[in-house]
């Protein structure tokens, strides 16, 4: 069974201060509610097996409410899990899975496509999550903690220039610039000499602002264009705060699917402000990184998602070394399926890693 991190919470009572009846009928609840989206009357209940009157069911919901596990939506309503009833469900009775064959095999074939580079990778893992579990695939680049190994200008014609650089662990960042008209070779090897010179074995952000500071004093020796090379190189590179995380979002439009009502459409339209937000979908990702297996958060577990009401299951990739790398997962309304998403989103963890180390 995938290993489950509970997010910080309020105080919610635990399973073992309910009794058998209120645990029962809880679990029904939830299990309904994750079915189907819409509130659990007592009267479904007793028809689906609950062996007491629709009354008796009824005093036992209000007294689950009244502990802050489930929530009416209006006065005539059934009853829905809130944020916190969701996470005692998904800690206390949710039973996880595997992927099925099928599945497996559609993952590493589509991370495993012959000429797939590091990148296109990552983005075809989100799009994977986003199409099998539904939701928005997220994936978070990795921080580049590696040193450089090469860094080479590549003359493509039309004005445009690729940069290239390969890091010591084996990994390749490739950047179009433009500006490449007129340039001659020896500007391009000039200026791969110079960065080469100073980066190699350190990490492009030790380097960075001394390259800059050197660049100044270089510029009477070096070739004027090839200059402009290692300026734009290292703009590509790294340029502004946060340039050299990315992240990575697929399948917004699976979050419109289920959304008819009107709050509804209000809650995602929240969420896709949420997603704009990088740095702090970043930030809360990161903190997947120390975690030993798939972690969720729900609801207001998080401030970022307190308005829009999401979940979000998310695991770290990592090399076959157990360096962590970035984190990928689903986001999506809190009723995500997540007896089918948690394995989903571990199991593609894994062969992320995997084809990482080759």
């Amino acid at each position: 069974m995938t290993q489950l991190f509970p997010g910080p919470i309020a105080r919610t009572p635990g399973l073992t201060e309910l009794d058998a009846r209120a645990r029962d009928i809880f679990r029904r609840v939830v299990e309904g509610y994750l079915e189907t989206g819409e509130p659990v009357g007592s009267r479904t209940l007793s028809k689906g097996g609950v062996q007491l009157s629709p009354a008796s069911i009824r005093n036992t919901m209000q007294d689950l409410a009244q502990l802050g596990l489930l929530d009416a939506p209006h006065t005539s309503a059934g009853r829905m899990p809130t944020h916190a009833g969701l996470r005692m469900f998904v800690d206390g009775f949710l039973e996880v899975g595997d992927v099925g064959e099928d599945e497996r095999r559609e993952i590493e074939s589509r991370l495993y496509a012959k000429g797939r580079t590091f990148e296109e990778a990552l983005s075809e893992a989100s799009a994977i999550l986003s199409g099998l579990a539904g939701g928005a695939g997220i994936v978070v680049t990795p921080v580049r903690e590696g040193g450089v190994k090469h860094v080479e200008f590549v003359a493509l014609g039309g004005g445009q220039t690729l940069a290239v650089m390969v890091f010591e662990d084996g990994t390749v960042e490739n950047r179009l610039m433009r500006g490449g008209a007129g340039l001659t070779p020896s500007a391009f090897q000039e200026a791969s000499n110079f960065l080469n010179a100073r980066l190699r074995g350190r990490t492009l952000t030790e380097a960075k602002d001394e390259i800059r500071t050197e660049l100044e004093t270089a510029r009477r020796q070096l070739d004027e264009t090839a200059a402009r090379l290692v300026e734009d190189g290292l703009a590509a590179w790294g340029g502004g705060e946060g340039a050299e995380r990315a992240l990575i979002v697929r399948g917004r439009a699976n979050l419109l699917a289920d959304a008819s009502a009107r709050e509804d459409l209000e809650r995602v339209r929240q969420l896709f402000d949420d997603l704009e937000q990088k740095g702090q979908l970043i930030g809360l990702l990161d903190d997947v990184r120390d975690a030993e297996g798939v972690r969720i958060f729900i609801g207001a577990e998080t401030r970022l998602f307190s308005l829009s009401g999401s979940s979000v299951i998310a695991a770290p990739y990592m090399t076959g070394r157990q360096k962590v790398l970035g984190a990928i997962g689903v986001i999506g309304p809190t009723r995500l399926n997540y007896a089918r998403v948690i394995p989903l989103v571990d199991y593609t963890a894994r062969v992320l890693g995997r084809m990482i180390d080759g």
